[in-house]
């Protein structure tokens, strides 16, 4: 089974209650929440209080992607607003086991995002406190951008280092997910799909653009 989560990064600001209401109605899996600070990435985007707001509005998975310098001190936040699952990025903990535990030991999923500039191994000490991994497909910081390519490389040897070890941590694949790369994502072992552009600003409804990334994913064995 794979998901697909929608990033209201590339949503209508002015709709974007309606809009997550929206890819609720049209069977989204989750909405994924950028949250960038200007310095890990050179874009600002939203706070808790934005969290809050779609909390109260839609019952679907919500998945936070903190982008920003020292997370650790937004977790508690944004779990009070409504989070069902925190990303931390890799490179921007200092001490990445410890957040990690902490984000579990509040009773929520953990989650580590990897940039494409970075190693797998830099997780490999962090798999029993990990729920969730995602790899980044394009560079953090803003949305519509190009797929990597190379990144399905890892995104395979990742799987096959969860294999080994026997975790059966899911994968998740964000940046430049569309009906053109969705399939090579889920073919080199992504399990969860995060689009932005490609449900929200392309041609047709979020249902229409839903339905048609689930239809190039279904040649998938």
């Amino acid at each position: 089974m794979i998901d697909i989560e929608a990033s209201v990064l590339s949503a209508d600001f002015v709709r974007l209650g309606e809009q997550a209401i929206e890819a609720e109605k049209a069977g989204i899996d989750g909405l994924q929440i950028d949250i960038m600070d200007g310095q890990f990435v050179p874009n600002i985007t939203f706070g808790p209080g934005i969290v809050n707001a779609l909390r109260k509005v839609v019952k679907v998975t919500l998945d936070i992607h903190l982008m920003i310098v020292d997370p650790e001190r937004f977790i508690q936040d944004f779990i009070d607003a409504g989070a069902d699952r925190i990303f931390v990025h890799q490179e921007s903990c200092i001490h990445l086991h410890r957040t990690l535990q902490d984000i579990q030991g509040r009773k929520i999923e953990a989650g580590v995002t990897i940039n494409p500039g970075t190693p797998l191994t830099a997780l490999e000490e962090v798999l029993d406190h990990t729920d969730i991994i995602q790899i980044m497909t394009v560079n953090p910081g803003f949305g519509g951008q190009k797929f990597i390519y190379g990144q399905l490389n890892k995104i395979s040897r990742l799987r096959e280092m969860l294999e080994k070890r026997g975790c059966k941590i899911p994968i998740a694949v964000d940046g430049g997910i569309d009906t053109k790369t969705a399939l090579l994502a889920v073919n080199a072992g992504a399990t969860v799909l995060v689009a932005g552009s490609s449900i929200y600003n392309s041609k047709g409804s979020v249902a229409e653009n839903l339905a048609k990334l689930r239809e190039s994913i279904k040649q998938h064995p």
